[in-house]
């Protein structure tokens, strides 16, 4: 068991390539930095939100012994035809950001919105631009950041 944070990783497998690296890149970072971290999987972006707020909840009502000092979220939108991408992210994205204000969570972003699928697969890549990686250190800079200020 590690002695850093515990982190929960929420990742949407709807581009399963695409997430396995965006995952990659966060466990490697969260375990460089000695952070311990559980993972749960949901079926897109649209889902993330909710799960977060799933947490926190567990731990108000204390229905769980699980922690979380901070997230990590993970996932893919690829723009199709129709304008699902728009909404699917735009939702995602600001349950997210709502959930942080809200409940000041430390959290990652890593929600790729990217217009074609090798785009995507160049950001995530852990030898590329790894998204998922740069996501987990967000989290965890969110983390310190809350204990600088007594949160």
């Amino acid at each position: 068991m590690s002695e850093g944070p515990r982190l929960l990783i929420v990742e949407a497998r709807v581009h399963d390539d695409i997430t396995d690296e965006l995952v990659r890149g966060a466990v490697e970072m969260l375990t460089r930095h000695g952070a311990g971290y559980k993972r749960i999987i949901v079926p897109s972006i649209l889902e993330i939100p909710a799960v977060i707020r799933f947490a926190v909840r567990s731990m108000e009502v204390r229905a769980t012994d699980q922690r979380f000092a901070g997230y990590v979220v993970l996932g893919c939108a690829i723009k199709g035809e129709t304008d699902y991408y728009e909404h699917a992210c735009t939702q995602a994205m600001s349950g997210v950001q709502q959930l942080a204000l809200q409940f000041s969570l430390a959290i990652g972003n890593g929600i790729l919105t990217c217009p074609n699928d090798e785009l995507a697969l160049a950001r995530a890549r852990v030898d590329d631009g790894n998204f998922g990686g740069l996501a987990a250190e967000t989290a965890l800079r969110m983390i310190a950041v809350k204990k600088e200020l007594g949160l």
